[in-house]
């Protein structure tokens, strides 16, 4: 084709074929191939959303239902054997005399040590535990985070402490709320750091980190024997029921529907971040 020749839509569609397939020109293809999306039209956050990892490996999933069952068991079990009581049993005056002797005259310490465990200082470790998963691009985290203390304190406050109505001093007491509370916190802690599907980064602290919370919770135990507000074996109850809920809770979590809709709602997260 000379110069100052018009171009036949033949002839342009020929010119562009092979401009298409040479090499290293900007948006070059293969002949007969289109080009692909690009970044904006296909990106990462419009792809179909993958359901992220699991709470638990699957190895330890038989671990935790049996460690749901046994708690469930136990909180029963003690229930029905205290239930309606107003006073301490022998067992339980056995360990909790030298307590009470003995911290009993530390009342501004024992409310301290016991804070933890009250609503709002749990409200608050709470809202890190979500903050932090969320951060970490870990939605079943959040919201395991998330519900482990209302469920836990739903579960003490409004069904089981009515069901056995055992009291102390007026006020009932089985299982301990403070104790549970922290348990909760402290077995949603072990969950996200310590026992995950994949190895965790952060080496020494992965392990501390839950190890603190349980000496936490074994701290806020003591401090509510020494107020005089939960015999001994209202601890244990409430230790076992803020366990068992995040096991429950992670069991729930992990299964195929509701990992599905995290996925979906992990998709649509980075979506709205980049609308104007």
């Amino acid at each position: 084709m000379a110069v100052g020749e018009s171009v036949s839509p033949s002839d342009e569609g020929a010119v562009h074929t092979a401009a298409g397939s040479l090499p290293g020109v900007p948006g070059s293809t293969a002949a007969g191939r289109s080009p692909g999306p690009s970044a904006g039209q296909n990106g990462a956050g419009d792809r179909p959303g993958r359901p992220s990892p699991p709470l638990l490996a699957a190895a330890i999933r038989p671990w935790a239902g049996a460690l749901l069952a046994g708690c469930a068991i136990l909180v029963a079990v003690l229930g029905v054997l205290f239930a309606h009581q107003t006073t301490a049993d022998r067992f339980d005056r056995a360990v909790d005399s030298p307590v009470i002797s003995g911290l009993g005259g530390h009342y501004g310490l024992l409310l301290w040590l016991a804070a933890p465990g009250s609503y709002l200082p749990a409200a608050a470790l709470t809202v890190v535990i979500v903050a932090a998963c969320l951060a970490a691009g870990r939605l079943n985290g959040a919201v395991l985070g998330a519900a482990a203390v209302p469920v836990t304190v739903g579960l003490n406050d409004g069904l089981l402490k009515h069901l056995f109505h055992r009291t102390y001093l007026g006020g009932l007491s089985y299982p301990s709320g403070h104790t549970a509370a922290v348990f909760a916190l402290a077995g949603t802690v072990t969950v996200l750091l310590l026992i995950p599907p994949r190895p965790a980064r952060g080496g020494v602290w992965r392990v501390l980190a839950p190890v603190a919370a349980c000496v936490v919770g074994v701290v806020v135990a003591i401090a509510v024997i020494g107020l005089q507000w939960h015999y001994f074996t209202d601890t244990v109850a409430g230790a076992a029921l803020g366990i068992g809920t995040v096991c429950g809770l992670a069991l729930i979590l992990d299964l195929p529907v509701p990992r599905r809709w995290l996925a979906q709602a992990g998709r649509w997260r980075p979506a709205a971040r980049r609308r104007p």
